[in-house]
């Protein structure tokens, strides 16, 4: 899952990427809302986290920019702004939640999961295909009742896969679940990734089959 944090607090930025990343979320952040609206224009994300007290642009401004484009992506507000009148302006603009600074960072993550479990339309808490289960909130794979030693990539790969299980998934569309503005992904990533992800399902009645020419597809 990619996830845009757009937060002019240096040091709390920093926090909360670090935080996102260890649970397996590729993650781009800046401090500036007008370089948020340009990242928006040129990429997607699964959820885009958002404070108000912006450099440049305003949250509200980049919010609403953002909002008459996507309709879909969730939006977590983060603010040290506390009125009732900013709370209804963020809700009306169209976040879907909104979290007042300070905030407990297991409330912060709890949040996240949350939103992007309903943006998934996954029921519960995790995605199932055969054997295979993978675990939203923990962000854990696991076969057959046992834990699958996975990197963060390898992660990104397998629950893009897992949400179009039966279905056609592009090189393309695997490399924008993992890549971020630090490093772009390449076809051949892509293929190391799938292999690795193939030997470790190797005991497994789940295949990652080459459609030639097209992708990927994940079958049980």
């Amino acid at each position: 899952m990619k996830l845009l944090l757009v937060e002019d607090d240096a040091v709390l930025r920093d926090g909360l990427t670090l935080s996102l990343q260890q649970a397996g979320y590729a993650v781009d952040s800046t401090a500036s809302g007008i370089d948020a609206n340009h990242i928006l224009s040129m990429q997607d994300c699964d959820l885009l986290i958002l404070d108000l007290g912006l450099q440049g642009r305003d949250g509200l401004e980049v919010l609403g920019k953002f909002r008459s484009h996507n309709k879909s992506t969730p939006v977590l507000i983060i603010t040290a702004r506390d009125s009732v009148t900013d709370r209804v302006s963020g809700l009306d603009l169209g976040a879907d939640d909104y979290l007042t600074k300070p905030f407990d960072l297991a409330e912060f993550e709890a949040r996240v999961r949350a939103l992007l479990r309903r943006s998934l339309g996954a029921p519960g808490n995790q995605l199932s295909v055969g054997n295979l289960r993978l675990d939203l909130n923990g962000r854990r794979a696991y076969l057959g009742g046992a834990p699958l030693e996975l990197s963060a990539r390898e992660l990104g790969v397998l629950e893009a896969l897992m949400l179009r299980a039966g279905q056609v998934v592009n090189k393309d569309q695997l490399a924008d679940r993992i890549t971020t503005l630090d490093g772009e992904i390449g076809a051949n990533a892509i293929e190391v990734y799938v292999h690795r992800l193939r030997k470790k399902l190797e005991r497994s009645s789940i295949s990652i089959r080459t459609i030639r020419g097209l992708g990927y597809l994940l079958e049980k």
